[in-house]
């Protein structure tokens, strides 16, 4: 009888957790969704537009590896509620196409799962909430504490810096980051202003 018991309430546990990870996945793809209208809302009026009435950011780029077949769009700061529904740019870091390090983080097992499959060399497309649209190439990643990451900002040239928790395969949170790094390839699309 207590054998029945155990595997009964292991079940649960089991159902509840499969439960769990799924509505975050869920919620993950359905936000996606609201949040590639408002983006193209944002691009056609040239104003921001929230993807929902009470949402608290708002939709700034749009991140496309095309290799990957791996896109997503990138809200305002990087909050713990604005990282659940997709990439954050993170506060205080320019924008795509401007000088110094843009940076923008998401969690691993969402938005920037395809972060792992990146290789140097690989494009990524940023398009900014004004339409331009900026190339950046990989040029490495690293492995850094969350809390001394050794970007800086300002640095010289245009970067782009993209963050997510390590190890990615794991599932508790830890105390590391992994870093990719690229740098901006200049196009006629993307033509750097001094």
């Amino acid at each position: 009888m207590s054998r029945v018991m155990i595997a009964f309430a292991l079940g649960i546990v089991g159902l509840i957790l499969f439960g769990q990870g799924a509505y975050i996945h869920a919620k993950a793809l359905v936000a996606q969704a609201l949040l590639e209208r408002a983006f193209t809302e944002t691009l056609a009026r040239g104003q921001d537009v929230k993807p929902w009435s009470w949402a608290d950011t708002w939709p700034v780029a749009r991140i496309d590896v095309k290799r990957l077949r791996a896109s997503a769009i990138v809200l305002a700061g990087s909050s713990g509620q604005a990282l659940a529904f997709g990439p954050g740019h993170v506060e205080n870091t320019p924008n795509a196409g401007e000088s110094g390090v843009a940076v923008y983080a998401a969690h691993r097992d969402t938005h920037f799962r395809f972060l792992g499959d990146l290789i140097v060399g690989d494009d990524i497309d940023v398009t900014r909430r004004d339409g331009r649209t900026f190339r950046y190439r990989v040029t490495g990643t690293s492995v850094v504490p969350f809390d001394g990451s050794g970007i800086d900002a300002q640095a010289d040239g245009y970067h782009l810096a993209l963050s997510t928790c390590w190890p990615l395969d794991a599932i508790t949170p830890g105390p590391l980051r992994y870093v990719v790094h690229a740098v901006l390839q200049v196009t006629q699309q993307s033509a750097v202003r001094p």
